[in-house]
């Protein structure tokens, strides 16, 4: 989800870029009938794209408010702190293992976490 909303946010600056007065190219020359407004139709992209920004935002907040009850009632602090860094803060394995420390290996981390997963409820590494 984190992803879509950063590819959003690119295409966003990208539709307002594309918008920006210093992009048209002024001809002086009088418009034949068809053409198009390339301003007035980026900026229904650009309405869309901020509606669709807002949405994913809200979907990672109640995504994050969810992680986050989940991993408070988690009683082993090492298993709470690799969830929160994992799903949260959105880090790769290695990172989680960096700052988990210990001798800690991106496999280790990963193996520990999916077994909690898997023995509180079910969840697989295809789910997750």
């Amino acid at each position: 989800m984190r992803e879509r909303l950063a590819r959003a946010k690119e295409m966003l600056a990208s539709l307002q870029a594309a918008a920006c007065p210093g992009a048209q190219v002024l001809t002086g020359m009088p418009h034949a009938p068809g053409v198009s407004d390339k301003v007035g139709d980026l900026a229904v992209e650009i309405a869309d794209l901020k509606a669709r920004i807002a949405r994913l935002e809200g979907e990672c907040k109640k995504a994050q408010a969810s992680i986050t009850e989940f991993a408070d009632g988690i009683e082993d602090d090492h298993i709470r702190m690799i969830i929160r860094l994992r799903f949260l803060y959105a880090l790769t394995w290695k990172e989680v293992a960096d700052v988990v420390g210990g001798r800690n290996s991106e496999n280790s981390v990963k193996s520990a976490c999916y077994r909690f997963l898997e023995s509180c409820n079910g969840v697989t590494r295809d789910d997750a």
